[in-house]
C-alpha cells in the first residue's frame, strides 16, 4: 500500500522584485511565502520507484568509508572520489568531477543548524542552479580537449541521524513541473570572513499538480540522487526539492543530520 503524509511546502507567492535568499544569515532574505498543504508520497516501497532519468531522483544504496563526515579533510579527499564514482555509475556518465565541498546541514531542533557555514536545511522549494549557471559550472570543470555532448548537474543526498528524519528531504517528479513554477533568483553565499558572491538559481511557485515524494527512515548506507539540470532533451531535468516537517516523526526523534555533494556528469564525443 502506497503510503502518503500531508504537509505544509513552502513555495514562492508572487513578487514585485527579484527573489534573493542567503546560505548564512536569512534576515536577509527577499522571498515571499506561500505555504501549502500537499500530499507527499512515501516512495521507498514503490512497486515502480521513481528514476533519474525519469523523475529526476532515485533511492541509491551506497556505503561510505568515511566514519567522520564532520571532518572537511576526509570529505574532500576519500568521499569526493566516491561520489564521483557513484553518479558515473548512476547516470552512465563518461568522467564526473564533484564541484562543492560537503554540505553538512542539521535540523533546528539540534540547535546546530547555522554552527557551520551554509548548514541551515532549505526550507523553501527551490532548484539549486538556472540553467545559465548550469553551463557556466560545466564549462568550469569541462576538461581541455574533450568535446561534450551532454552534461548533466547532479545532487547527492545522504542522511547522517538515525532514523526516523524529522526533517526529510521532499523531491517533486520533474514532469508535473512546468516553467512557469520556476522563478529566478539570487542564491547568496555569505560565509563570514569571506567575499559574498552569488548565482542565479529557482524558487519555486505551487502549482496542484506537482507531485510531491520523500524516503522515509532513511539510513547513511543510502542516498537520493537527483538531478538539478540536464542538458539532454527528453531527460527528466530540473528536480524542486525542499526540507520538509514530517507530521507523523515522533516528538523525540533525533534531529536531522544530512551531508550534500553537488557534482557534474560529462558525455563526450567520440
Amino acid at each position: 500500500m502506497t503510503e502518503t503524509v500531508t504537509a505544509d511546502i513552502n513555495y514562492i507567492a508572487p513578487m514585485d522584485v527579484r527573489p534573493r535568499y542567503y546560505a548564512n544569515d536569512h534576515s536577509r532574505d527577499i522571498l515571499e511565502i506561500d505555504t501549502r498543504e500537499m500530499s507527499v508520497i512515501n516512495a521507498r516501497n514503490l512497486t515502480d520507484p521513481p528514476r533519474v532519468d525519469r523523475e529526476g531522483f532515485a533511492l541509491v544504496p551506497h556505503k561510505s568509508t568515511i566514519m567522520d563526515f564532520s571532518d572537511p579533510e576526509a570529505v574532500a579527499d576519500v568521499h569526493k572520489t566516491e561520489i564521483e564514482a557513484l553518479v558515473k555509475q548512476v547516470t552512465g556518465a563518461d568522467e564526473v568531477f564533484v564541484t562543492s565541498p560537503g554540505l553538512l546541514r542539521f535540523g533546528e531542533k539540534s540547535g546546530k543548524a547555522g554552527a557551520l557555514n551554509n548548514s541551515y536545511p532549505a526550507r523553501f522549494a527551490h532548484v539549486d542552479i538556472s540553467p545559465a549557471t548550469a553551463q557556466c559550472m560545466a564549462q568550469r570543470t569541462s576538461p581541455e580537449g574533450k568535446k561534450v555532448r551532454r552534461y548533466n548537474q547532479v545532487n547527492v543526498w545522504r542522511a547522517l541521524s538515525a532514523a526516523p528524519q524529522d526533517v526529510p528531504l521532499a523531491l517533486c517528479d520533474a514532469r508535473t513541473v512546468e516553467p512557469e513554477d520556476l522563478v529566478e533568483a539570487d542564491a547568496i553565499f555569505d560565509e563570514p570572513g569571506k567575499p559574498e558572491w552569488s548565482f542565479e538559481g529557482y524558487v519555486v511557485a505551487h502549482n496542484p499538480d506537482h507531485h510531491w515524494y520523500f524516503y522515509r527512515d532513511m539510513t547513511p548506507d543510502e542516498v537520493i540522487v537527483f538531478n538539478t539540470f540536464d542538458s539532454a532533451t527528453g531527460q527528466a531535468m530540473q528536480v524542486p526539492h525542499v526540507a520538509f516537517n514530517d507530521p507523523t516523526c515522533p516528538a523525540d526523534a533525533v534531529p536531522r543530520v544530512s551531508i550534500e555533494m553537488r557534482a557534474t556528469a560529462y558525455w563526450y564525443e567520440n
